[in-house]
């Protein structure tokens, strides 16, 4: 609105007490249309962080727990969190709030297996720079080996124990990216337990794998035919496939994984990486480089510690692996 010589005075003659006054209305009309916008921008601001709060509200969170022997860690290892959150926040039912890494401990005897403390540290330094991925000693501090159906029921129940804080010695969820320290105690897990069903609205624990590891499903002792139902059926698994895997033939030639393959998400690798901890210990053996496909940290650390030689490597030779020991033993009694 301009202001006109008629709008001050009937003879068209503006005096300056009226110009004053005009004009302050003016500004006042001028900043009371910029807070009513300001108001109704609000107003939307509010209204898309209620929708976006429902939606959130309105999908599963979900904790991506890998297990394994990270000996060592290496660069693939890292991208299969990546690949796994990608693929489970675009289902739009689920929404990834955190990443494990748990190390095994000694006494999995697998050939060559360095100790658990090199590996934790490793593994540590690898994550050193994450926002959500961390690592946990639980596993690789046990006297005996434990089952990967009862690590996931470990996490699953600390993840419970800390929303709900009914214990007061229960050990509490970390933020992303806090790393368990090496002083934490062993704890005994020698008593059975039987498997609890999940709090509802609680974060869901699945285990992130690759394919190898879906296809062990079907080596002889080597799992029990209840832990492979209990992990598919009671948690969920999240395979990463690599070229030359056929993970759904895998999944339809099993009675057990088909009857549970709607709690199986196969994520395609497009962009492939054959990296793997045997090809990096094969390469350390014959003195050849290993840049970029570790962290740099930790090949400063295994350089450091001249961890893979020919000697680490007949480590645990001839030496029965853990569950198929256990498997066996108890087949047998």
């Amino acid at each position: 609105m301009s202001v006109t010589p008629s709008d001050l005075h009937p003879s068209g003659d503006a005096t300056i007490p009226q110009i004053r006054k005009l004009k302050a209305q003016e500004v006042i009309r001028s900043s009371s249309q910029s807070n009513n916008k300001e108001d109704v921008r609000d107003f939307h601001l509010d209204q898309q962080l209620q929708i976006l709060t429902m939606e959130n509200s309105e999908k599963t969170e979900v904790v991506l727990l890998a297990c394994g022997s990270f000996n060592p860690i290496t660069n693939m290892h890292l991208r299969l969190f990546e690949l796994a959150k990608d693929y489970m926040n675009g289902t739009g039912k689920y929404r990834v709030i955190k990443g494990i890494i748990s190390p095994v401990g000694d006494a999995y005897k697998k050939k060559g297996l360095i100790p658990a403390h090199h590996r934790v540290i490793m593994a540590e330094l690898a994550t050193k720079n994450s926002k959500w991925v961390e690592v946990d000693t639980w596993e690789s501090l046990q006297s005996e080996w434990v089952e990967t159906a009862k690590v996931l029921r470990h996490h699953q129940e600390k993840l419970e124990a800390s929303n709900c804080d009914n214990r007061q010695d229960s050990p509490t969820l970390e933020r992303p990216g806090r790393k368990r320290k090496w002083t934490e105690q062993r704890q005994d897990f020698s008593q059975k337990k039987s498997p609890q069903p999940k709090m509802k609205g609680m974060p869901e624990v699945k285990l992130l794998c690759g394919a190898d590891l879906l296809e062990s499903f079907g080596i002889p002792s080597l799992w029990k035919s209840e832990d492979i139902a209990q992990i598919v059926g009671g948690y969920g698994l999240i395979c990463i496939t690599r070229a030359g895997n056929d993970a759904q033939k895998f999944i339809y030639e099993s009675d057990v994984l088909w009857k549970h393959r709607s709690n199986i998400h196969l994520v395609n690798e497009w962009i492939t990486n054959d990296i793997s901890s045997t090809k990096i210990r094969r390469a350390l053996r014959r003195g050849q480089s290993i840049r970029y496909l570790v962290p740099d940290l930790v090949q400063e650390y295994i350089e450091k510690h001249n961890l893979y030689s020919s000697e680490s490597e007949d480590r645990n030779a001839g030496v029965i692996l853990a569950p198929l020991q256990r498997n066996t033993e108890e087949a047998k009694s």
